[in-house]
């Protein structure tokens, strides 16, 4: 049965890494994998052709799709836009309008680039963690919101931390189950001191783990701690699991431990295993049409959907061998060039992926 593929190109440099990831899945459709494009808008792109950054049509498209690649959005140009145009909220709404609750965000370090971080190698070698992060709650999304003016006239910006038991509930499970395959240790990440919210967080989470998955070691750490730990000793995670704000920061900072953002993919799933596949660098509007962007993590994202949506995990496993053998082979974009190595733009690091499968 063919497979519908939604890809949303987006704004800033999405156009150029989603240009090169499809190249991709054009070369394996080639080779008999039974798939469909189709291309919609989304963000500042939807916005200027449409009013809005996310059109009904994309959404609808997204529905019907088994899976979506999405580039980035967002740029300076949009800025003034009033919060509920900005292209930030045609991506918003759409995880929430799919249910994508699950953000998988793996922080990987290719061995080719220990050099390339930031930390001494000994510290990052090996580095392998995945980030589960709740996608669809927390105070992204939690009502009331907004700005208001008080009565002495000063303003006041104001936003709501809520969290149900369910929804902590199906991201443990999540989290627990992905694990369960890896080492069977997971940490989860709070800030239970002082948040009465993210104290249910912890209680939910440690009730799942001791009635589902006692073979799991579970510890806890304050979202400050675990930033600072992150930094200091990464090696000692393997899972981590956390809220919707605390996710977005910590996997951030994960990702430049691996050397570079742009190197890395996400998976953002539905209970259906409907996906939302995109990098995670955002939309880079400084170097946005000077081909030089790295494709990467947009083409490691398609290496995800096809193990996470599509079940291909074997052609899964090609893409990520071919990015290897790239890296291996001594190819960089700027953003990860060292000495000794050859740099190569964005569209010519496309083709040498394609010629690695």
């Amino acid at each position: 049965m063919t497979k519908r593929i939604l890809i949303l190109p987006g704004d800033g440099i999405g156009p150029e890494i989603i240009t090169e990831a499809a190249k991709v899945l054009d070369k394996l459709a080639g080779e008999g994998l039974d798939i469909a494009l189709d291309e919609g808008l989304v963000g500042g792109a939807a916005y200027e052709a449409t009013g809005t950054p996310l059109p009904p049509t994309t959404l609808e498209m997204a529905r019907e799709a088994d899976a979506t690649l999405l580039g980035a959005v967002g740029g300076p140009q949009w800025e003034s836009l009033d919060i509920s145009m900005r292209p930030e909220k045609g991506l918003l709404a759409l995880r929430s309008e799919l249910g994508l609750f699950a953000n998988l965000r793996p922080a990987v370090l290719a061995p080719q680039l220990a050099a390339a971080s930031t930390l001494k190698p000994e510290v990052v070698a090996g580095l392998d963690i995945m980030i589960v992060r709740e996608l669809t709650g927390g105070i992204y999304f939690g009502q009331p919101r907004g700005i208001r003016t008080l009565a002495d006239g000063e303003r006041e910006g104001f936003n709501t931390l809520v969290y149900a038991e369910h929804e902590i509930e199906r991201i443990m499970r999540v989290a627990c189950d992905i694990a369960m395959q890896r080492d069977k240790r997971l940490c989860s990440v709070d800030k239970a001191n002082v948040l009465e919210c993210t104290e249910l967080w912890r209680e939910v989470a440690t009730r799942i783990v001791q009635h589902e998955y006692p073979d799991i070691q579970l510890s806890h750490l304050y979202v400050d701690n675990a930033a600072m730990q992150l930094v200091k000793w990464p090696k000692q995670f393997d899972v981590m699991v956390t809220t919707n704000m605390f996710g977005d920061i910590l996997s951030d900072c994960a990702a430049m431990l691996t050397g570079s953002i742009g190197m890395l993919g996400s998976a953002s799933l539905n209970e259906k295993g409907q996906g939302l596949y995109e990098p995670i660098h955002g939309s880079a509007p400084d170097i946005a049409g000077q081909n030089i962007a790295n494709p990467l993590a947009a083409i490691l994202s398609v290496a995800m959907m096809l193990r996470h949506s599509l079940h291909e995990p074997a052609q899964a496993d090609r893409i990520e061998t071919a990015v290897n053998q790239v890296l291996d082979d001594g190819l960089r974009t700027p953003d990860i060039l060292s000495v000794g190595m050859t740099e190569v733009s964005c569209a010519e690091m496309g083709d040498a992926v394609c010629a690695a499968l």
